[in-house]
């Protein structure tokens, strides 16, 4: 019930999942999660990091403008446990799958998105999540025998999405 894709390029994961979702919404699955969409800010400027909640309208920039200079992580947790906390209300409104764009370093160190990830299990929701190289260890531990890899393509990630919302809802 813990589906993963790992890709190797920058964006593809981003692009992989968000692509699964809108087919999924647009076969009428009710989701929960978030997609990432990287806003280009031009020559120079590192991108926009936003996500779209799958349940309404909603984006929350998880990005900070840390200077031209700057060499740290740009992650703003703020902006990532607000979209974690609106993906959560979405759970409880029939959702048929979590989608969560990356399991990254927060969900590594227990924060971000892995609480939901566990909620949504233990209440039979299937999870679809990105790792990229980076995490997968640390998530692999998490998950344990859980965690299923996926192959890197829309048509077998969608086909194994809607078995397992077959399977949670035939249970």
């Amino acid at each position: 019930m813990l589906g993963y894709v790992t890709g190797q390029a920058s964006g593809s994961l981003d692009r992989l999942i968000r692509e699964v979702a809108q087919q999924l919404r647009a076969r009428g699955i009710p989701l929960a999660g978030a997609v990432q969409i990287n806003v280009d800010r031009g020559e120079g400027a590192k991108c926009h990091m936003d996500l779209h909640v799958l349940t309404g309208t909603e984006v929350v920039r998880i990005s900070q403008n840390l200077g031209p200079l700057s060499s740290g992580c740009r992650l703003d947790p703020a902006g990532l446990e607000r979209a974690v906390g609106l993906a959560g209300a979405g759970l409880g409104q029939g959702a048929r799958l979590l989608v969560v764009n990356k399991f990254g370093k927060q969900e590594a160190e227990g924060r971000g998105f892995r609480p939901l990830i566990a909620e949504a299990l233990a209440r039979g929701i299937p999870v679809l999540t990105g790792v990229n190289a980076g995490n997968l260890a640390a998530f692999l531990h998490w998950a344990e025998d859980l965690a299923q890899p996926l192959p890197c393509d829309a048509a077998g990630v969608l086909d194994w999405c809607q078995a397992q919302i077959a399977e949670a809802s035939a249970a």
